[in-house]
């Protein structure tokens, strides 16, 4: 092992000391560096000969005393002409994964954030309808979002709607909070805040689906060029005026922290023909199911439906269990998985997870040989939560109020059943008036999160479990908790997969048939709207 330190004059390590944590070290971080400088020093890392320190001081520190001095553009020339030739040159787009930003975007729709919040390999914090409660006012208006493509007597009847369901909102939080004070008296362990916090958080909670998904959220994100330069493209194919014109906001703010990621995204024939090659898939394929399915009804289905699994999917894991564990072939190990007795599986199995202490101990990668895919139709509000999970594979319809919405059983018992309807019901007839007036992509503006939505969920048992487990704790919004609840049913009774259900050990079960009946009644209720 080499263990000399690298060897440096004093002037290099002056230069070196306000942009590497250590300068005598082999392990060692990069500060104050621009993103795209460190991103074009691990590139060039990657087909060198010379350390990293070194390529800084050769290649992108310029003098000495320049460097350091700590100007903040450092390396920034030499960075931007690497780029230009590894980009163009070259057509190595991964050195794009080197360096990334953080960007917050406020005041954007709930229709946004799913568009924002779409991408795998990003990280997302979407402010909360449980902790925050959508009473303050912007400029003496509610908070919601006003789509440019709305004009005339029907902008007006828009915002008459969005301004009696935020009214209805505000006016009955204090109402179910006092439900709820009564309901759940405060224990004599628990603080007068902690209670008071709960309240309220069971309060929002119950009333989120009185908000339209035209409420403005606040997003931060962080991503690399990348991913940033895959979303941009994206935004700039999307129908909505909202959703191009962030991202052209973002495009103006990330070129001040990493510009040399994103010298494509608005070139006509670059990023504009990849976005126009988007659109004209999205609309291709739209014209193409309309004529598939124009008279086509939709059949019935529970809340939550396991549509695809493999059978032999629970051998399969079993022999990826193994796999690490000896010298055998991944198919001859599936042949032993085969003939192996449940009992011989289920040992294997219960050997692989372990004593989990909790739910953040989780099994290795053998539990991603097989996968499972629900199809989901349940309120907007429980979905803009699932939809978080990103590594899955996930994907929704046009949200719409056909499918009817869900009322928690607090409001009827709080008095609020007359005003949810009739939120419920402006917020139906506005979507239809707007589809009738040639304007879908700006529908779902109007629809309330209550109503429900049909998606899939497409995932590995590996995630399965990371998701069930974490979405069916007690503390959790009770819709997507039975969603969760209902998907470990289905891999259990439904695939089969009775040691992959039973590795989920820190799945809440508690009142999921009552809510499993509740919601079965409710679906046949709302079905018929």
């Amino acid at each position: 092992m080499i263990t000399a330190p690298e060897s440096f004059t004093p002037a290099e390590r002056d230069a070196l000391a306000p942009f590497f944590t250590n300068t005598d070290r082999h392990v060692f971080g990069l500060t104050n560096l621009p993103e795209t400088v460190k991103g074009a020093l691990f590139a060039r890392y990657s087909r060198s000969s010379k350390s990293l320190r070194r390529l800084f001081l050769d290649e992108f520190a310029g003098t000495l005393e320049g460097a350091a001095a700590g100007a903040s553009t450092v390396g920034l020339e030499r960075a931007e002409k690497l780029y230009a030739k590894v980009f163009n040159e070259y057509g190595d787009d991964s050195v794009a994964q080197l360096g990334g930003a953080h960007i917050a975007c406020k005041y954007v729709s709930n229709v946004l954030t799913k568009v924002l919040e779409w991408g795998r390999l990003m990280a997302y914090l979407e402010q909360s309808t449980r902790y925050v409660p959508y009473t303050d006012r912007l400029h003496g208006r509610w908070r919601y979002h006003v789509p440019v493509e709305i004009q005339g007597p029907l902008r007006e009847r828009y915002e008459r709607v969005m301004d009696a369901a935020f009214d209805a909102y505000a006016s009955l939080i204090p109402v179910v909070q006092a439900h709820f004070a009564a309901r759940f008296p405060r224990a004599p362990h628990d603080s007068e805040g902690v209670h008071r916090a709960a309240i309220r958080a069971k309060a929002l909670d119950t009333l989120r689906g009185m908000l339209p998904a035209a409420t403005q959220s606040n997003v931060g994100i962080y991503g690399t060029g990348q991913a940033y330069e895959a979303l941009l493209l994206r935004m700039q194919a999307h129908p909505l005026e909202e959703v191009r014109a962030c991202g052209r906001q973002m495009l103006a703010e990330l070129r001040k922290m990493i510009p040399a990621f994103l010298t494509r995204v608005d070139q006509p024939d670059r990023g504009g023909a990849w976005s126009g090659y988007l659109a004209a898939c999205r609309d291709a394929t739209r014209t193409a199911a309309a004529a598939l399915v124009e008279r086509v009804d939709a059949e019935p289905r529970d809340e939550v439906t396991l549509t695809d699994f493999d059978p032999d999917g629970e051998i399969k894991v079993v022999a990826s269990a193994l796999y690490a564990q000896t010298d055998l072939p991944d198919d001859q190990l599936l042949a032993l998985a085969r003939r192996m007795t449940a009992v011989e599986r289920l040992s294997v199995l219960r050997a692989y997870v372990g004593a989990r202490g909790n739910r953040r101990h989780r099994p290795g990668r053998a539990f991603e040989r097989t996968r499972y895919r629900f199809d989901v139709l349940t309120d907007y509000g429980a979905f803009r939560d699932l939809q978080r999970h990103r590594l899955l594979t996930l994907e929704w319809q046009p949200l719409s109020t056909r499918h009817g919405y869900t009322e928690p059983d607090a409001i009827a018992e709080a008095g609020a059943a007359d005003a949810w309807t009739r939120v419920m019901d402006a917020s139906s007839d506005l979507y239809e008036d707007l589809r009738s007036a040639g304007l879908e992509a700006a529908a779902p503006y109007a629809v309330s999160m209550a109503y429900r939505v049909r998606f899939y969920m497409d995932m590995n048992a590996r995630e399965a479990m990371h998701t069930i487990e974490l979405r069916t704790a007690p503390q959790g919004h009770p819709a997507y908790r039975r969603v969760c609840q209902q998907m470990h049913r289905l891999i259990d009774e439904r695939a089969g997969h009775c040691a992959i259900a039973a590795a989920m050990t820190f799945v809440d079960h508690s009142e999921v048939e009552l809510e499993r009946l509740k919601a079965e009644r409710e679906l046949e209720r709302k079905r018929q709207r």
